[in-house]
């Protein structure tokens, strides 16, 4: 069923569990990440990025994101991840996309504000949901997540929050997109003094590689939504290129299939943790 950020994250809370928000830019990541949460009966997000337009255009497979959704047996919000500029972010929301983000993080702080608040005001009119980011995360591979200069001040958060008007805020404590170089380094404070000044969900970007207990540890201490992508995509890669090595010829469908049954299983294990169950 089609739902909003707010009511997913709303549902997640009630049931003391984190949700899981995937990045889905072809049919296979799609059905692997929706085939778990219906297995698993946990709600989930389904994220088209921004900078995936190349693979996959919006308006392709945000019909198809948002098709699946409508026909799932678990809640599914389908959303728009890292929208770098307000048309973009409207184009998903006039395609029907439940929530957006807007990620204007590198920019100034009233500059963030201003383009934050840009996309709020047209989103909440159309009845779509808004997270933004306030801190920075490095935007690719990135070992230690950056270093403390560019963890989300806590001080700030009940301004930027009241000032935009957003549903969810994603911070910054030390986590990095992509693979890690190094194991990361998480400051797990920000998360805390960040909970204690807002009732505002709380999101985790650069989710993969983390470790089971870190997971447990920072939904313990106040993340509702946390996003995952890069290392369920890497084994799916790598068991298609492991089915490519055994045959010299074959067909694309067999290589397609044997990474969606992979990405199923990296999807499944990641959302057992998030909901608190055995891995």
């Amino acid at each position: 069923m089609l739902v909003g950020l707010k009511e997913i994250l709303k549902e997640g809370n009630a049931r003391g569990i984190a949700v899981g928000a995937f990045n889905t830019p072809n049919l296979e990541c799609l059905l692997a990440v929706l085939d778990s949460a219906e297995k698993l009966d946990v709600p989930v997000i389904v994220s088209h990025a921004q900078i995936h337009e190349n693979v996959a255009p919006l308006e392709r497979i945000g019909r198809v994101m948002l098709s699946l959704a409508k026909a799932s047996s678990v809640n599914v919000c389908v959303h728009l991840d890292h929208g770098e500029d307000f048309e973009y972010c409207k184009r998903a929301i006039d395609l029907g996309f439940t929530s957006v983000m807007i990620d204007r993080s590198a920019l100034s702080y009233e500059e963030n504000i201003r383009g934050t608040r840009e996309v709020t005001d047209y989103a909440h009119a159309h009845g779509a949901d808004v997270e933004a980011e306030l801190g920075r995360l490095p935007n690719r591979e990135g070992g230690n997540g950056g270093g403390s200069a560019l963890y989300t001040d806590p001080a700030l958060v009940p301004d930027f929050i009241a000032r935009t008007d957003i549903d969810a805020l994603a911070i910054a404590f030390g986590t990095a997109h992509g693979i890690y170089a190094t194991k990361p380094v998480l400051n797990m404070d920000v998360i805390s003094e960040v909970a204690k000044r807002t009732d505002t969900p709380l999101v985790m970007h650069g989710g993969s590689g983390i470790s089971d207990e870190q997971y447990r540890e920072v939904i313990a201490r106040g993340i509702s939504k946390i996003n995952y992508y890069t290392y369920m995509s890497y084994a799916g890669y790598a068991a298609a290129k492991a089915q490519a090595e055994e045959k010299e010829t074959g067909f694309y469908h067999d290589l397609a299939l044997r990474a969606q049954n992979a990405m199923a299983a990296n999807a499944e294990r990641t959302l057992r943790v998030f909901s608190g169950r055995e891995a």
